[in-house]
């Protein structure tokens, strides 16, 4: 398939270093974002070594050591499983740098991942960074949060105006690193010519809900995008790093 990318980072109005950190693929079809979590410094570290993990398994063409799957597994299913893989080495290797230098003890990072391949797009997912897809008009979350206030919004406990408010709403149910071994979302879908990805972290979500994000998808050109996104999310008050991965699928093979 033919695709067109833009992406943008941002340490935004408020933080002094920037712990997000992205990888774009555009031989392999991978795009990838982590919002790392941490000390001084630490955040950066978690993030970066688990977009590394990602392409080193995903390129290197490691299998898993260990799989959940009896069975033998068909293509897309041995796809996933290798994302899920690659997540939890990904934590290994956050935990062993962490124990070699105490400084960073406890950090994490969360994970989004999309693989774009033939007529398809994998996803993999740990933390509260999102992947979205704009369709034909109508912009939908491919992903659920790893929250406690996720959690309390599926049980009807909370509602999503107060979600956005509560003071624990920034605590994770998994992360990359921090939360040991995770058991990350996996799915696949099949892809449609102009559909347009978006991986971002919670820079951007925080400030914006999905109804803004809708708006500015359907107001704007596609190569504005990350700029007026960002510049929304800024204006509407972000106080973290900001990271935006915008993928539209220009044609199919």
């Amino acid at each position: 398939m033919e695709f067109e990318v833009f992406a943008r980072t941002d340490t935004g109005p408020v933080r002094e270093n920037n712990e997000d950190n992205m990888l774009l693929d555009h031989e392999i079809g991978l795009f990838v974002v982590a919002d790392g979590m941490g000390g001084h410094a630490s955040g950066e570290i978690a993030s970066e070594i688990a977009v590394n993990t990602i392409k080193d398994v995903l390129v290197g063409g490691q299998d898993p050591d260990e799989t959940r799957l009896s069975r033998l597994l068909d293509e897309e299913e041995s796809i996933r499983e290798r994302l899920r893989y690659g997540m939890n080495q990904a934590s290994i290797r956050i935990r062993q740098n962490a124990a070699q230098n105490p400084e960073n003890v406890g950090m994490g990072t969360t994970l989004t991942v999309l693989l774009l391949e033939n007529d398809v797009a994998h996803f993999c997912h740990v933390g509260d960074s999102r992947l979205y897809l704009y369709r034909s008009g109508n912009l939908r979350r491919l992903t659920r949060d790893h929250t406690v206030v996720q959690n309390e919004l599926d049980a009807g406990r909370l509602s999503p105006e107060l979600a956005r408010i509560v003071p624990h709403k920034h605590i994770l149910t998994q992360s990359i690193g921090s939360h040991g071994t995770v058991d990350p979302d996996t799915a696949t879908r099949h892809v449609e010519e102009d559909d347009i990805f978006m991986l971002c972290s919670d820079g951007l979500t925080e400030p914006l809900d999905d109804g803004a994000l809708t708006n500015i998808f359907r107001s704007t050109p596609f190569e504005d995008l990350t700029d007026e996104l960002l510049q929304e999310a800024i204006e509407n008050g972000s106080e973290d790093n900001i990271t935006i991965i915008v993928v539209k699928i220009l044609s199919l093979d």
